[in-house]
């Protein structure tokens, strides 16, 4: 489990550096199409690490939710 949290990780790092460099491209390429990319890619380098911490949050707080020992119906 930790080496595919490592590999996750990594990539999400990757990710990032791809849409960070992407932004970069998009601000100074001088297409008409740019200003559009440019704001789809600002909007994507901040939604998407927002999105994946709500989904790691709520993935977390369902899993402690699950492992609740009080809901044990063993003893009974």
């Amino acid at each position: 489990m930790k080496r595919i949290k490592q590999i996750l990780a990594l990539a999400g790092a990757v990710l990032l550096v791809c849409m960070y460099a992407a932004t970069l491209i998009f601000a100074l390429i001088d297409s008409p199409a740019a200003p559009g990319l440019f704001k789809a890619s600002v909007a994507a380098t901040i939604l998407v690490p927002v999105l994946l911490y709500a989904f790691i949050m709520i993935a977390r707080l369902l899993r402690d939710h699950n492992d609740d020992p009080k809901d044990d119906r063993s003893d009974i």
